[in-house]
């Protein structure tokens, strides 16, 4: 892994998550622990309304901490009630933080590579809707990271599970002194939480 953000990850692992929210991601701890138990690949998507901003974050942290813990067949995903695209902070927030970030394609929705280390795949990183074809169709859970998305969304077809872990939306700062800071912010709470998930699993 990337030594800046094996340092990042570092001090995310010194965080304390509060016993409200450990209460929140124990449904997810316990569907992990279920397929890593009966050796089925885990599939994980993480959904907000925009596909721009939480969802991103979340589908990129899962993936990087689950190789960092060597948990296998773990295979995270992103989509949206709609499709607009992965804000630009977010790469560069994700940048600072140690990933290396490619954009590949520079039209209304571009698409990014996100590498976590120099010998594993990239996250394949654009917005799309939550059914994608480039998203799984069945045996997944649906981790909805919003509220509006958790609302709007009342079935989400071929997922086992329906898992709302929610944060709330850095874009309250776009354009703000703050705005740096909190999309920082955001990201390492997500990071810290997600961190916990995956430190509970018994290989």
């Amino acid at each position: 892994m990337f030594q800046n953000l094996s340092s990042a990850i570092e001090r995310i692992s010194k965080n304390t998550i509060s016993i409200e929210r450990k209460e929140v991601v124990k449904p997810l701890i316990e569907y992990i622990q279920t397929k890593v138990d009966t050796q089925k690949p885990i599939r994980l998507n993480f959904i907000c309304t925009h596909n721009s901003r939480r969802s991103h974050l979340s589908q990129i942290w899962a993936q990087t901490l689950a190789f960092h813990f060597g948990i296998r067949n773990v295979f995270c995903y992103s989509g949206g009630t709609e499709a607009t695209a992965m804000f630009p902070k977010v790469g560069e927030t994700l940048s600072n933080q140690g990933f290396q970030i490619q954009q590949l394609s520079s039209d209304n929705n571009p698409i990014y590579a996100v590498k976590f280390d120099e010998n594993e795949a990239a996250i394949v990183c654009f917005s799309k809707m939550f059914d994608d074809a480039f998203n799984p169709n069945s045996e997944f859970a649906a981790i909805m990271t919003c509220s509006s998305a958790d609302a709007g969304c009342p079935f989400i077809a071929g997922a086992e599970k329906r898992l709302p872990i929610r944060y709330d939306d850095p874009k309250a700062f776009d354009g703000t002194e703050q705005m740096n800071e909190k999309y920082a912010e955001r990201s390492l709470e997500i990071a810290s939480e997600l961190y916990f998930v995956f430190s509970q699993i018994k290989k």
